[in-house]
């Protein structure tokens, strides 16, 4: 069984990240699970740690509810405001054989401005699966 983390904030309820992972529930016996970076998305300038948490929990359980919808196994987390963090943390946690990483697209993808998919496979030596969602 092939095991993904997979690692989003804005975009784990998107379209584009669900019809993703459907393609390798048809493809192949697989597991995920799910990380939410609490990482701040600032409304009228300011943000709060509590809120950033708050507000990554809602998103990782209406994710993990699309996921058992599609008939994945999923599990879960909030994970720290930093991706390679969080990523770091799970992976401390179990193997996997790839991480899927979704973004927005660029220009309004901070974590692409950061290059985050090139770091992330350099840092972690697995295989990255980039997906691009048009919105979160």
């Amino acid at each position: 069984m092939r095991r993904y983390l997979v690692v989003a904030n804005q975009t784990v309820v998107s379209r584009e990240l669900r019809a993703h992972i459907a393609g390798r529930l048809r493809g192949e016996d697989c597991r995920f699970h799910v990380i939410v970076p609490a990482t701040p998305v600032p409304q009228n300038g300011i943000w709060t740690h509590g809120r950033a948490c708050a507000d990554a929990r809602e998103r990782l359980d209406e994710a993990l509810k699309h996921l058992a919808d599609l008939g994945a196994d999923a599990s879960g987390e909030v994970g720290d405001a930093s991706p390679l963090a969080a990523i770091a943390d799970s992976l401390r946690n179990g193997p996997y054989d790839a991480i899927i990483l979704a973004t927005l697209p660029p220009g309004r993808s901070a974590w692409l401005r950061q290059d985050l998919p090139s770091r992330v496979a350099r840092r972690f030596a697995l295989p990255v699966e980039h997906v691009v969602a048009r919105s979160g």
